[in-house]
């Protein structure tokens, strides 16, 4: 798929950033994207798979290269996704329309990013955004729910533990809203949220937990939970099979792309009116 990369310069940091589908400069929606790892690792790479389905689904996608812990611990990543969510929406009409509605999205913990931007964006009231697309998201920094210990992961030994705990560094940060939504007491004002799991995801108690709160906050929220097998989260960086005779296929196509993807374009068209005013001209 066709990108470019460059730089984004925010107050914290200089932040690789890979732009997807961005040739037409139409009223598209923009996608802010932040890849999975467990805080401590992931790459734009591995971001390519989601970013590919939001691309298919009809959205321009940023795909972010942010601080990782343990080097740069909460909120380091947060601060600078948000420097990163202000830059684009000043520059929205390079890649996009100038009038473009923007999206954050993220996987694993790149989708806690995600949902701690949406709450970071609401307390300050700028830059509006049109929704949050959370896939198999990171929410829970206590790892209690029942999903996590079917899968026998827990506070110790597996690497989602780990990344929380070389991610919040102490105790105390796990209370704070920004670090696990999930915990927060106010959710309110948020934009209408996508959240995506499966039925073998181990994020997927946490997951179900926060699209019923922000529904009971009165946030519009489409949630769906998979079938299994998936091999969520860990196989969300999977990329799509390649077709060319003279390059060796990746991986096989995963059978819930086509679901998921169908899932972004109803969410980005559901809350893009100016996309689908577009649509609609003559």
């Amino acid at each position: 798929m066709d990108c470019t990369e460059e730089l984004c310069q925010v107050d914290c940091c200089a932040m690789g950033v890979r732009v997807y589908g961005g040739a037409s400069r139409s009223l598209r929606p923009l996608v802010l994207h932040f890849h999975g790892g467990a805080f401590v690792g992931g790459s734009l790479d591995g971001g390519r798979a989601v970013s590919s389905l939001l691309v298919e689904a009809g959205a321009v996608v940023v795909s972010a290269d942010y601080p990782l812990a343990p080097k740069h611990p909460f909120p380091h990543a947060l601060e600078a996704a948000y420097g990163a969510l202000s830059w684009l929406h000043d520059q929205r009409g390079r890649w996009a329309g100038k009038r473009s509605r923007i999206f954050v999205a993220g996987e694993e913990a790149g989708g806690n990013l995600a949902a701690g931007l949406a709450l970071m964006a609401r307390d300050q009231q700028a830059p509006a955004l049109a929704g949050q697309i959370l896939i198999s998201p990171m929410l829970d920094a206590g790892m209690a729910t029942c999903s996590i210990r079917e899968a026998e992961a827990g506070p110790v030994g597996c690497k989602w533990a780990d990344g929380w705990h070389q991610y919040l560094r102490s105790p105390d940060k796990a209370a704070h809203p920004y670090a696990s939504p999930l915990a927060s007491s106010r959710l309110a004002g948020l934009p209408p949220a996508l959240v995506l799991t499966a039925e073998d995801d181990l994020m997927r108690d946490e997951s179900l937990s926060y699209a019923r709160r922000l529904r009971e906050a009165g946030v519009a929220v489409a949630e769906h939970v998979l079938p299994a097998p998936t091999g969520w989260p860990e196989s969300l960086d999977q990329l799509p099979r390649v077709e060319a005779p003279s390059i060796q296929a990746v991986a096989p196509e995963p059978p819930w792309r086509g679901v998921v993807r169908d899932r972004f374009a109803a969410f980005l068209n559901e809350n893009s009116p100016t996309r689908r005013a577009a649509s609609v001209q003559p």
